[in-house]
């Protein structure tokens, strides 16, 4: 039996009665001095010119702690200092992202040749080259790399053009100081973009509770609950909580002011579970109508549709009331939005695990999610497609999958829905049914998707990480 692997899993803690409005006073004051220590980190140490500061990240410390932004926000050093790292965390993961994309944009020009395809590479590789380069510096080359680099540029004709390349495409992909600090819709995350739930692009940032990241040192669990330190000295908040469990750890408090409530989000370290029994492999094809089928025809989430409905017709709904009651606020609104989509996420939930458990699966097999665009119109079912919960049906399925030790493979997409599984040709789709003209194969479409997904899956034609 293999030994489980260990996976962080996030837990939720929840107030048991309305915090005062004296207290969720407090909480926002340090929600707000947080967020403020944030933006500085961001507009400090975003761009180019602070590269090479960021690993390990003591020269921003050291730079932050001299400042005195501190002493002139007023915020508690256990409060300051855990921003500061959220930010420069923040900071290096975009920097990952960024240069992801621009691999990703390398690899795909076909003007390139190999050779500068293989310079280029190898400069993101190297974080000293990355930042000499993006700044105009002299290159200065380690003497542990200096063989290969001159190896590499050797047979090149114009490194010149190439470095200049590798500046536009970072100006192109990575965001700006404005869009890391929620100013600015950013224009280049397409996934961001995806999971929107209505037509119009709005500033996640504003849209998002306020809260702040919190450790060991600034809170204490007692008395069926917990104390949080203010930035008051020795005045803590009492949250009671609707559950005995204490923890140990950093923990995110995520503040709801106009309802009265706190959401404590606890990272919890948990081992895997192996089940000798699960041993099938599962090719499965997501839907907007029933949300998962298999290769052999089993359905999942037969309800899906009806409450992505309900839940697309309040909002539209509501929509329209907003618009003609503006100064009304979006409390209520708020309130029963949140509960549709509770209700949704809930029920997604309890189909994957009823999937996984009925299943039994060593390996799932699901097709690459392509991105998703707005092209659908109006009407009904148009605004239910635009609601489609499937970045986190995929979210909540890779998490399952995890803590159940199973593999999920995604496997490559193209034609996948409109090809024959038996034959290979092209059939024909009309009312959720699948026809091939030429062997005579008869199926329902996410049927006959999911075995093309299983069959792609077992012939290796998945999508490498």
């Amino acid at each position: 039996m293999e030994t489980p692997e260990t996976i962080t899993k996030t837990v939720c803690q929840y107030n048991s009665a309305p915090v005062s409005p004296e207290d969720m006073k407090l909480l926002m004051e340090i929600s707000k001095d947080y967020g403020t220590v944030k933006r500085i980190v961001y507009e400090r140490y975003s761009g180019i010119r602070s590269l090479n500061k960021l690993y390990p990240g003591y020269t921003v410390q050291n730079e932050m702690t001299q400042s005195n932004v501190r002493q002139s926000i007023g915020i508690p050093s256990v409060y300051f200092y855990r921003a500061l790292f959220d930010a420069l965390s923040d900071i290096k993961a975009e920097w990952t992202r960024t240069k992801k994309s621009v691999l990703k944009s390398i690899n795909k020009n076909e003007k390139l040749t190999d050779a500068e395809k293989h310079y280029l590479r190898f400069l993101i590789k190297w974080d000293s080259l990355f930042y000499e380069i993006l700044n105009d510096k002299e290159i200065t080359v380690d003497e542990s790399i200096k063989e290969a680099y001159e190896s590499i540029s050797k047979e090149l004709k114009n490194k010149k053009r190439l470095d200049n390349y590798l500046k536009r495409q970072v100006r192109k992909y990575h965001r700006s100081t404005e869009e890391l600090t929620g100013k600015k819709v950013n224009k280049g995350t397409e996934q961001q973009k995806e999971e929107q739930p209505e037509n119009k692009t709005k500033n996640k940032a504003a849209s998002q509770s306020p809260g702040f990241s919190i450790t060991e040192r600034a809170y204490r669990y007692a008395d069926h609950g917990i104390y949080i330190s203010t930035e008051i000295p020795r005045k803590r908040v009492f949250i009671p909580l609707t559950d005995n469990n204490t923890y140990k750890s950093q923990l995110y408090i995520k503040i709801y002011p106009d309802e009265g409530k706190v959401e404590i989000k606890v990272p919890v370290k948990r081992k895997t579970a192996w089940h000798d029994d699960y041993i099938n492999e599962t090719g499965i094809a997501l839907g907007i109508k029933t949300m998962l089928t298999t290769d052999k025809g089993r359905e999942y989430g037969k309800d899906f549709f009806t409450l992505q409905t309900e839940y697309a017709d309040f909002i539209r709904n509501q929509s329209t009331v907003h618009s003609r009651n503006k100064d009304k606020g979006r409390k209520k609104y708020n309130v029963r939005k949140n509960r549709y989509t509770e209700r949704l996420r809930s029920y997604i939930n309890m189909e994957l695990n009823r999937f996984i458990k009925e299943e039994k699966p060593e390996t799932v097999y699901m097709v690459k999610l392509p991105k998703q665009t707005r092209k659908y119109g109006t009407g009904k079912i148009n605004n239910t497609a635009n609601m489609w919960q499937r970045g986190y049906i995929k979210q909540r399925l890779t998490q399952k999958c995890k803590e159940q030790s199973v593999r999920l493979i995604e496997v490559l997409g193209k034609d996948i829905s409109n090809e024959c599984n038996i034959c290979g040709s092209t059939g024909i789709k009309e009312n959720g049914i699948f026809r091939c003209p030429y062997c005579g194969y008869e199926a329902k479409e996410k049927e006959n998707a999911a075995r093309n997904v299983l069959n792609r899956g077992r012939k290796g034609q998945v999508v490498r990480k």
